[in-house]
């Protein structure tokens, strides 16, 4: 396994690529989202274990932190954009929704036909936008990507809502579990409890528990520790802080808990992402693919 850098070349945190794609690619991951528009038939990407062969006009999404391998692509098979988890990550509400949304790897052109000339549309507005020399082009395309996430998070929030049963997915009901994630988000790095976070919302702790395993598919310390080992990625870029003060500054309270989580969570350790980070940095080469 092997871990990318991605390297912006034009906007941080953005990139759209076309050219020069490796027909295979080993498994790798990176901190980025990656959304692939399938161009030809005979695509094959492999996520998190699970194969997927996109036809022409489908959409593959891969999500940051996600293992996932190019099986094979064919010349001039696919573009796609790679944008930062910041822009999902900096936003409660779709911090909350990408626990559902993250699910979600492939959107197929015969089944949602209108949804997916939507989001193809986007990624080439994108790269449109990003040739242009215009004011705000970047802030302009980070926009079009902030289109696209609410397009796949009304999609997933719909189906999720279709599965759960409008009694428990309601208006009120998601507004408890945005700010939950909210507050969850700001303040991990404290030693806060799950009946703290239910006190504040206003819930029992036992109907706060049902509900956050209901919506997230996660337990409290689970969904707390994954907010955790991102604060840590996000430390670990600091080479002034050791990898003891990145766990602690991150919230974790012990070094093994640490570590073990953060294995679980990245495929590596934090010792070994420090090592990857710099060594990308240091080379200056960055990600993969020409963009």
């Amino acid at each position: 396994m092997e871990r990318e850098i991605i390297k912006y070349r034009r906007f941080h945190g953005l990139a759209f690529t076309e050219n020069d794609i490796p027909n295979v690619f080993p498994s790798h991951w990176h901190n980025e989202a990656e959304f692939i528009v399938a161009l030809k038939n005979g695509c094959k990407y492999k996520i998190d274990g699970k194969v997927y062969e996109p036809k022409a006009g489908d959409l593959v999404l891969v999500w940051p932190r996600e293992l996932h391998e190019l099986l094979y692509i064919p010349p001039e098979g696919v573009v796609f954009i790679q944008f930062s988890s910041y822009l999902i990550e900096s936003n409660s509400d779709l911090s909350a929704a990408s626990h559902f949304m993250t699910d979600c790897h492939l959107i197929r052109q015969k089944e949602n036909p209108e949804l997916a000339k939507k989001i193809r549309d986007l990624i080439y507005k994108i790269k449109e936008t990003r040739e242009r020399e215009v004011f705000f082009a970047e802030s302009r395309c980070k926009i079009l990507v902030y289109e696209i996430l609410l397009l796949v998070g009304e999609l997933v929030l719909k189906e999720r809502s279709q599965s759960l049963g409008s009694e428990i997915f309601s208006d009120k009901s998601w507004e408890y579990i945005r700010f939950a994630c909210s507050y969850i988000a700001e303040h991990s790095r404290e030693d806060i409890s799950q009946s703290e976070v239910a006190e504040k919302i206003g819930l029992s702790q036992y109907y706060f528990s049902k509900l956050f395993n209901e919506y997230t598919k996660m337990s409290f310390p689970s969904y707390l520790a994954s907010i955790r080992v991102q604060n840590a990625i996000n430390l670990l870029e600091n080479k002034k802080l050791s990898i003891t003060e990145c766990a602690f500054e991150a919230g974790f309270q012990s070094t093994t808990t640490f570590n073990k989580l953060f294995h679980e969570q990245t495929g590596c350790s934090p010792r070994e992402y420090r090592k990857l980070h710099s060594q990308n940095k240091e080379e200056e080469k960055g990600g993969k693919y020409e963009l």
